[in-house]
């Protein structure tokens, strides 16, 4: 009876140890993809832009819904919603919840930016200015040939 209960208390704080993954579903709309989207475009321009829609739903043929979902550890965690209109088969207004730029790939040296205690560069010079005149030569001219 006492090994009973040991392996039940040892079963309890072992319940409380589980990994719970992250699940990732749907697509995941970057407003850099967003950017790139404009009325007008085809389904087909639409589909390279975003990719196929999570869901295209046979009763409204003229939007896709872009959806996504994280869950964090097992508890429901973000949800976003992109959805594209069309009109007569070309993209008529977007809207919904978009993610981030995406950050660049691994490796990929960060865009260069100015350090802040690096001195200013001297601006360049204006194109308008006119070219400084000669000096006229000094002393007397002289008498031979050069």
């Amino acid at each position: 009876m006492r090994s009973f209960a040991i392996v039940v208390a040892f079963s309890l704080l072992l319940a409380g140890c589980i990994y719970r993954i992250d699940i990732q579903q749907g697509n995941y709309v970057t407003q850099d993809q967003v950017q790139k989207l404009k009325a007008g475009m085809t389904r087909t321009e639409t589909r390279q832009v975003l990719g196929t829609p999570l869901l295209m739903d046979p009763f409204h043929a003229d939007r896709w819904d872009y959806y996504f979902h994280l869950a964090k550890g097992g508890k429901a965690g973000e949800r976003k919603v992109f959805s594209v209109h069309f009109k007569d088969d070309k993209v008529a207004t977007f809207t919904g919840d978009v993610h981030p730029p995406a950050p660049p790939p691994v490796g990929t040296p960060p865009p260069s930016q100015p350090r802040p205690d690096a001195p200013a560069a001297p601006p360049p010079p204006p194109a308008s200015a006119p070219a400084p005149a000669k000096a006229p030569p000094r002393g007397p001219p002289s008498s031979t040939p050069r």
